[in-house]
């Protein structure tokens, strides 16, 4: 039986975005099946004692784009640090993600993932638009009106709305946060331990 992992993650994160094709990668190279799960961080955060971006001391926003820039030099991943179009809302992004899910399957949602990432750290792109994000599906081989259209009903907003609730549950306080057998990791540099969690 197949390994399974749950990734909680907003679609905005410029971590989230650092670690997801190497993420990807990883489950598919262990055949591990993966749980897709675009959560809302910001009723997350007031829950586990974290604090959105504009409200951090100086000295940890400075540190963060430090982190940024290094991490995106290492991996040889693009990514501006302060891109135009943020902050930005995730709510609507990670609903086309889901409809994305119930439409087409993990590996559709996984790809547009990555296809909303991008948009946001490295092509300089607005992911609170609509059309934008339709866009970004239709680029990604699916019909982006329709998944978008999709993405504004009840059953999806009901599914985000239980992602949130599963990602409180499992002690989630930050993205991307990948769980394997019970055990979460926080963050795309614990990726070696998730690899080390899955070849088990």
């Amino acid at each position: 039986m197949a390994k399974t992992c749950t990734y909680f993650f907003t679609p905005q994160s410029p971590f989230a975005y650092l670690g997801h094709e190497r993420f990807v990668a990883l489950a598919r190279k262990y055949g591990v099946q993966v749980e897709v799960k675009p959560c809302d961080l910001g009723k997350i955060l007031p829950i586990s004692g974290g604090l959105p971006l504009s409200k951090r001391a100086p000295q940890r926003q400075t540190y963060r784009l430090a982190e940024l820039k290094r991490w995106s030099e290492f991996l040889n991943i693009p990514l501006n640090p302060q891109p135009k179009f943020f902050p930005v809302p995730g709510d609507p992004a990670a609903k086309l993600i889901i409809a994305t899910r119930l439409a087409h399957g993990t590996d559709a949602a996984l790809k547009v993932t990555g296809g909303v990432m991008r948009a946001v750290w490295a092509e300089e792109r607005n992911i609170g638009d609509p059309d934008t994000l339709a866009a970004i599906a239709q680029e990604a081989g699916y019909d982006g009106k329709a998944l978008l259209k999709s993405s504004e009903t009840a059953s999806v907003q009901a599914e985000y709305d239980r992602y949130t609730e599963e990602a409180i549950a499992a002690n989630v306080f930050g993205a991307p946060w990948y769980v394997v057998d019970g055990e979460g990791f926080w963050g795309q540099d614990r990726l070696d331990f998730v690899e080390r969690a899955l070849a088990k």
